[in-house]
């Protein structure tokens, strides 16, 4: 039974599930037909999630079974999926492949991810891309809010998710692990105390938009297939669409104090097109700049790449 022979493990909204999707177009990579198995870090269980999330995990698990059950034909986004016999029929199809991957961005928060890959594919290559954690974290509220899952401030998002960033019996909601997934060092910092860095691909979100064919190219040749194959022009399901808000007029403030929903008329939100996304404000940068600057100095040491820009 074939299983897979690399990861993308993260950093989430850092331009992965694009990657997933354009590496599922190359002739001789395999990916799972199911984005975010998560079978590698236990941490994503549907005991460990919040109460109030409980109703919603267990439907997904439910349909997710059913989509197991029928062969796991089509692609889905997203999934739990704790049984090893489930996590392999995943690639069961998987034939002439060079390449065979799946990607979970909970892998690179996740504690128990990195060594428990380590121990089932010690030979697994391993792709890492970086996002400044201040706009990932940024990135990840709109999503959030585009989704319904939040309608107050990013600032009050921000706050809550600082109160309790380090409980001990945090479980998972939107407001945790949000800002743990952009704590990178210790995280980066586990893979490369189970693998060797020649099966480590690390690199940062900045690399992607500098070139990258080249970028994109240098992850195929990692690979080892055939680094000729273009990136193709894909569709990505989990990129977030907001309304164009003509009352807030410009810059689209995302830090007033009163709920966005008092702002955005629900029936415009279904019916309005994408349109560019709004920025981080100066004032909210600042806060998370403070609260990941120690983590991203030891990145910056760890991984030899100036992150001056990730500090301003």
């Amino acid at each position: 039974m074939p299983l897979p022979n690399f990861f993308i493990v993260g950093a989430p909204k850092a331009g992965t599930d694009l990657l997933y999707y354009q590496f599922d177009r190359h002739p001789e990579i395999y990916m799972s037909p199911l984005k975010e198995p998560c079978y590698f870090s236990t941490e994503i269980r549907i005991h460990n999630f919040h109460p109030s999330l409980q109703q919603q995990v267990e439907l997904a698990a439910a349909s997710l079974r059913r989509y197991l059950d029928a062969g796991a034909e089509t692609k889905r986004f997203g999934g739990i999926v704790s049984d090893l016999s489930d996590y392999e029929n995943l690639f069961a199809r998987a034939e002439h492949e060079k390449a065979i991957g799946e990607a979970s961005v909970c892998y690179l928060w996740s504690e128990t991810a990195a060594p428990s890959i380590a121990e089932m594919l010690p030979h697994a290559r391993i792709i890492i891309v970086l996002m400044d954690p201040s706009e990932r974290a940024f990135h990840q509220y709109l999503k959030s809010f585009s989704d319904g899952t939040v309608d107050h401030s990013f600032r009050r998002h921000a706050e809550i998710a600082m109160k309790n960033a380090h409980g001990r019996d945090s479980k998972i909601s939107p407001f945790h692990p949000f800002l743990a997934l952009g704590e990178y060092a210790q995280q980066v910092e586990r893979y490369l105390k189970h693998f060797p860095m020649c099966q480590l691909s690390i690199s940062l979100y900045e690399d992607t938009q500098t070139n990258y064919s080249q970028w994109f190219n240098g992850l195929l040749s990692f690979l080892g297939v055939d680094n000729r194959f273009a990136p193709p022009d894909v569709e990505v399901p989990s990129k977030p669409h907001l309304p164009r808000v003509d009352s807030l007029h410009q810059p689209f403030r995302l830090t007033m104090e009163k709920s966005l929903a008092e702002e955005i008329n629900p029936k415009s939100l279904k019916e309005e097109q994408p349109y560019a996304l709004p920025t981080l404000c100066p004032e909210d940068r600042a806060v998370l700049v403070a609260y990941y600057r120690e983590d991203i100095l030891r990145l910056q040491d760890l991984i030899q790449r100036d992150l001056s820009s990730w500090l301003r």
